[in-house]
């Protein structure tokens, strides 16, 4: 996929909480819902520069070249689906996730662990937030959309990848950080997740420098605890013989 932008990339996963509840309250209304979320965000992110690489149902995976573009396209999807006149009185809320890294492209798409930080990022948000790695928020600097307050919501544990310190950005004066972090999820959004992490982990690990250095750091591991054996049966026999 050469039109994929490369080097220095930014992910932004989406979807939309709560869908399983929105169609059971509005029936066939809900495909009226779809089609007005697939088009708003759409034309929000398409509109900042944005790849759209996937999209499963009511979910959404983008990529940018600039993490700035990333931020403020994820800012306007946000407005616009707030402000969107939904049927039935209804509440579209959707979550957002945001990561920058370097992954490699290969031809199915990327490849590599920042593709996984930046969908469980999102699979931790609550509808209407836009969350963000730490990586992303450093790129950002003090250049943020206008109406964007950023509320740090330190370091989380999720899962596959053992922490990452996150941030929320705030839109208009929305609230942050009102509820914790969902580490544990259930749900299909977040079946689509695992099998895509599962997906890239597998990659991961069938590349041969990745299995080079995982088998280097299994000797490393092995070689201290012998080390520490040594020292312990040494002072066992200073000790006691």
């Amino acid at each position: 996929m050469t039109s994929l932008p490369g080097g220095t990339v930014t992910f932004v996963f989406t979807d939309i909480e709560g869908s399983t509840r929105l169609l059971q309250e509005l029936g066939d209304g809900y495909a009226d819902v779809t089609r007005d979320h697939r088009r708003l965000v759409r034309e929000a992110f398409g509109a900042r520069g944005g790849t759209e690489i996937d999209t499963q149902g009511d979910s959404f995976f983008f990529s940018f070249a600039r993490a700035r573009d990333a931020v403020a396209a994820a800012v306007d999807a946000q407005r616009a689906l707030r402000d969107h006149d939904w049927p039935a009185g209804s509440e579209v809320r959707v979550r957002m996730g945001l990561h920058t890294g370097e992954p490699q492209v290969g031809d199915e798409g990327y490849l590599g662990l920042d593709v996984v930080r930046a969908a469980r990022i999102s699979a931790a948000g609550h509808g209407g937030q836009i969350l963000v790695s730490e990586t992303t928020r450093a790129l950002l600097g003090d250049q943020l959309p206008d109406g964007v307050q950023v509320h740090d919501l330190g370091r989380q544990n999720l899962k596959d990848i053992q922490h990452e310190h996150v941030y929320e950005l705030s839109v208009d004066g929305a609230p942050a950080g009102s509820k914790p972090l969902k580490t544990e999820r259930a749900g299909d959004f977040d079946a689509k997740i695992d099998a895509y992490v599962e997906q890239q982990l597998e990659r991961a690990l069938a590349d041969p420098h990745v299995a080079t250095k995982s088998a280097a750091a299994g000797l490393a591991v092995l070689g201290l605890v012998i080390a520490f054996v040594i020292i312990v049966l040494l002072v066992v026999k200073v000790l006691f013989f």
